[in-house]
């Protein structure tokens, strides 16, 4: 795979499930291209059957993350001059997802585990009550700011060789989901939480390896909630639980 003066030759993952290959395309070269640009590109001019997922093509939606030369990428914000490693360009579609077809992976997994780690807020008050005032300077609120930026992409997920590994793992951003919940005074069961995150599959299977949070294209650090979680389990347990 090189690139030359005629274009830029791309392997792209052709297939379902877990039969497929790596298809080549001659793709022209762009000033400013993006990943995102040569899958496009590819989809429109060179084969209309590929598939793939995007929406908002600026970093918002996080939808058409995918493996770039075997890391995971939000396609959008990445340039091709930037990830061209010896002249070589593939792109597979997330790992650690069931593939449904080419490019576009089976999210299902990913917010099943989700809502598994204790992810949906358990209210304090109904609509008929006053909003409960909370300081945004309190060390809870600032930790809890610190991972709401998550948009859901998965590639931390994909990132994550615990993942691969443990097929019981909840994830990094379903855990750093559940430390912002717990870490929320508005959120009636915070015990609920730990008791999710500390059982099979949870919290403590996590080996702290940090491809979760050197991978993040928001910089958030899952590791650090993670490590809180940890840190609030063990506690709670010596505590006698609830």
């Amino acid at each position: 795979m090189t690139a030359d003066s005629n274009g830029l030759h791309v392997d792209v993952w052709r297939g379902s499930g877990t039969e497929g290959s790596f298809e080549r395309f001659l793709v022209p070269m762009q000033e400013s291209q993006t990943i995102l640009d040569v899958v496009a590109w590819i989809q429109q001019y060179a084969d209309p059957t590929l598939s793939y997922r995007y929406a908002c093509r600026v970093g918002m939606c996080g939808s058409c993350a995918m493996m770039v030369n075997g890391v995971p990428r939000w396609t959008c914000r990445t340039h091709i001059k930037k990830v061209i490693k010896d002249n070589v360009l593939t792109i597979a579609p997330l790992r650690n997802l069931p593939v449904i077809k080419d490019l576009a992976a089976d999210m299902d997994p990913f917010f099943d585990r989700w809502v598994a780690a204790g992810g949906v807020h358990h209210p304090t008050r109904d609509r008929n009550d006053a909003v409960e005032q909370i300081s945004p300077a309190t060390p809870e609120r600032i930790e809890a700011d610190a991972g709401i930026e998550c948009i859901n992409c998965s590639v931390c997920y994909a990132a994550c060789d615990t993942v691969a590994n443990n097929v019981d793992f909840l994830g990094p951003a379903a855990l750093q989901r559940a430390w912002t919940l717990y870490l929320d005074p508005k959120d009636a069961d915070p015990g609920a939480i730990l008791d999710a995150v500390s059982g099979r599959g949870g919290c403590h299977n996590c080996h702290s390896q940090g491809s979760c949070t050197l991978h993040c294209p928001n910089g958030l650090n899952p590791m650090k909630a993670i490590a809180g979680l940890k840190r609030e389990t063990v506690s709670s347990f010596f505590r006698g639980g609830r």
